[in-house]
């Protein structure tokens, strides 16, 4: 091949010239032009970078921003707000409004992070949210119901900070509603929105482009190079910046506890609340710009026919090629294929062999740390008079 050619197959191709080219030679990027597929030549002395982030994709990031931004924002001045008693004015010393003590506050405050983060809303609520989206509504919708949701529980939660509220009793059981309401809307949004962020980048081959070179500073020169346009590195691209969303958001915590002591909890509570009403004007303003997946079926619900047609029949007659032989017709019905079951089967096996591991795991640090204890003890007691740490 020429250089003439070579160069030639280098370029672009606009997208009307589509039928005038091979489609196993070019990828169409996210600016519709066609870009050549890198060659074996190319691998070796091109260098791979990412793809420039979609406009969907920043909106996105921005909504985690939000999210997060206010579940910080909220969580900080938790533990003096229970804690402490309602100061006579602002700023205070110590800053508080229900007085319930230390060992409440603590519990409330752990009770909202397990509530949030483990069971029983984090996992259930995502899975649950998971399932909406990927079987009934899609990402987006069950994005928009959850926050719905979380923007309930805020207003309960910032209502039930005003003076009044607190002077009258209401703030305390409205507290603890606005948590539960809380914990299901932040976790019924935390399971759509990475996914929904993955799918504004729809290339998934790399191909090969010329752009203009860069300084250590990411500005831009007059020279310019070939290079490796991958979605390995565009994915890792956007999600650096979904995850720089995330941190800068936690750092709420700073501006609310800040305001608790010069102002009181009800301007506290009332940024986070009027950053998440942001939030929501993104989602629902940058509709048109979201790339959206049609509903496809939930995992989680195929996986329970799977189990429950296993209870009844066997794991094995689950597969649709033994089905037919026991039941034509649900036969007929069945949305999964045979490896399915088979990568099903292999995930129990791996998940009993994980419980066993975490349960040896957790007996060893149970005889460590009762060995310890008693080595501890042993010598407290024979070096120290009076002194012996309980066994």
């Amino acid at each position: 091949m020429s250089d003439i050619e070579s160069s030639k197959k280098q370029e672009p191709v606009a997208v009307s010239e589509v039928k005038e080219v091979k489609d196993a030679d070019y990828v169409q990027g996210e600016d519709g032009q066609l870009y050549p597929v890198p060659t074996d030549q190319d691998w070796k002395e091109l260098r791979e970078v990412a793809d420039a982030i979609p406009k969907s994709g920043f909106l996105v990031i921005l909504i985690e921003f939000c999210e997060r931004f206010t579940y910080y924002g909220l969580s900080g001045p938790f533990q003096n707000y229970i804690q402490h008693p309602n100061p006579e004015s602002f700023p205070a010393d110590i800053p508080g409004a229900l007085g319930k003590g230390q060992q409440v506050a603590t519990a409330l405050t752990t009770f909202f992070q397990f509530w949030c983060y483990i069971t029983p809303v984090r996992v259930p609520s995502s899975v649950i949210g998971g399932i909406i989206a990927d079987q009934y509504l899609g990402k987006y919708n069950t994005i928009l119901v959850f926050a719905g949701i979380y923007m309930v529980g805020l207003v309960i939660l910032t209502a039930s900070s005003v003076p009044a509220a607190i002077e009258n009793g209401a703030a305390f059981p409205a507290f603890v509603v606005a948590l539960i309401i809380v914990g299901l809307g932040t976790g019924g949004i935390k399971a759509n929105v990475s996914p929904l962020v993955a799918e504004q980048y729809t290339v998934q081959k790399p191909f090969v482009r010329t752009q203009k070179k860069t300084n250590w500073l990411g500005r831009k020169q007059e020279e310019t190079e070939r290079v490796i346009v991958t979605p390995q590195a565009t994915y890792q691209k956007l999600f650096n910046g979904f995850y720089f969303g995330i941190n800068v958001g936690g750092l709420s915590a700073i501006a609310t506890t800040f305001l608790e002591k010069q102002q009181g909890f009800l301007y506290a509570y009332l940024l986070p609340t009027c950053v998440f009403i942001l939030g929501i004007i993104v989602i629902v303003s940058g509709k048109k710009f979201y790339k959206q997946a049609n509903p496809r079926g939930s995992i989680f619900v195929e996986v329970g026919k799977v189990v429950s047609i296993g209870i009844r029949h066997g794991l094995e007659n689950a597969k649709p090629s033994n089905m037919k032989n026991i039941n034509p017709e649900m036969a007929a019905k069945i949305t999964w294929d045979d490896t399915f079951v088979d990568e099903l089967r292999r995930t129990f096996k791996v998940r009993r062999y994980e419980s066993l591991f975490c349960c040896h795991i957790v007996l060893g640090i149970c005889i460590l740390m009762s060995a310890f204890y008693r080595h501890v003890s042993f010598f407290a007691g024979s070096r120290f008079s009076g002194y012996a740490i309980p066994k």
